[in-house]
């Protein structure tokens, strides 16, 4: 596919690099089927050895999903489409975390959403001084899918579900001080390192240590102390009793943002990572998430977030439920409910 996404190999290299720039190549439905053929193939393939996963050009890595497509869904046609999106998005994301050969990601600009879905899985995750990563979709009434509950119920003190709630950006310095990303280069390194790769397949480890430069002091660590405390709980209520009893300007800060977010979607995120947690299995925790997945899509809360954040860019979403109060247990309940069996997520 030369569009979209650019599929080819070098040597002993496989190679995909994402093409909307426009979009800050946010992923379509066919970009990840694109990705997927390239890597069932490459899979099977004894002349390439390790897959490297960037962008061609502008300031993302990836943006996301395709938020249009899953708003008009929502709007027309009962999410039928939405959910086929997810569901094969979600089979991607599967297939690199089970990927046998070695994946490099250069995170070396936005990486969100749909954008943390395709790195994470990644043995190697470069990243840059141009790093921005987030998981922000409880502000259009998402949640942090693609294997987001997985991956930020691991990270240590409640650092996840800070960033779940939040939408908190990470830079890559950051990244790398979370446990994000494996290795900090700068991104004038970047060329030279996959030049090296292609060279020598066989050593990805050594090649990115060696051209890996100590990143600037991890601003997040100064608040981790806090993190750690006021979101400690795994009730949304307790969290926002924590931070108003706290008269910090850091406490006031957060608990504005937290004001802007879905109360659904926050209440579906602190269970999500919960659950996650107690899972062994990645694809469990995509079963989960495809639940989850399919019963948001429908809910006021994401055709009304994605109109005020990205349509009108009014910044004034009407959530309902409203109020924290009014997300009542069995909601959520409905939520995280199992499909019938024929609609249940499958792995590729």
């Amino acid at each position: 596919m030369t569009g979209e996404v650019h599929i080819h190999t070098h040597g002993k290299a496989g190679h995909i690099s994402l093409n909307r720039p426009k979009a800050l190549h946010a992923l379509t439905l066919d970009m990840c089927h694109a990705m997927s053929v390239a890597l069932s193939r490459w899979a099977s393939d004894d002349a390439v050895e390790v897959v490297l996963l960037d962008h061609a050009e502008g300031r993302g890595f990836c943006a996301g999903g395709d938020i249009n497509l899953l708003r008009n869904s929502a709007l027309n046609d009962g999410g039928v489409s939405g959910r086929a999106f997810f569901h094969d998005e979600y089979q991607l994301n599967h297939q690199m975390f089970e990927y046998a050969k070695p994946i490099v990601a250069f995170m070396d600009g936005i990486t969100m959403g749909g954008g943390v879905g395709i790195s994470m899985p990644a043995k190697y995750r470069v990243a840059t001084e141009n790093t921005r990563f987030a998981m922000p979709e409880t502000g259009i009434g998402l949640f942090p899918d693609v294997g987001g509950g997985w991956y930020l119920s691991r990270l240590s003190g409640r650092l996840g579900q800070f960033l779940a709630l939040t939408g908190a950006r990470l830079d890559g310095a950051e990244c790398l001080w979370a446990g994000l990303a494996t290795h900090y280069l700068p991104s004038d390194k970047l060329a030279e390192a996959k030049a090296w790769i292609v060279e020598h397949p066989d050593r990805v480890e050594g090649i990115l240590a060696e051209l890996s430069i100590a990143p600037p002091e991890a601003r997040i660590a100064g608040n981790a102390d806090r993190i750690a405390k006021h979101f400690a709980s795994d009730c949304l209520e307790d969290i926002l009793a924590s931070l108003e009893a706290d008269d910090s300007e850091w406490a006031a800060k957060e608990r504005e943002t937290l004001a802007t977010k879905s109360p659904q979607t926050c209440k579906v995120a602190l269970r999500q990572l919960k659950e996650s947690s107690y899972l062994t299995d990645f694809a469990a925790n995509m079963t989960m998430e495809y639940r989850i997945a399919s019963r948001v899509l429908l809910r006021p809360d994401f055709a009304e977030g994605v109109r005020a954040v990205i349509v009108d860019k009014t910044g004034d979403p009407k959530w309902n439920p409203a109020t924290v109060k009014e997300v009542k247990g069995e909601l959520i309940d409905s939520i995280f409910a199992p499909l019938p069996a024929d609609e249940e997520w499958k792995p590729l």
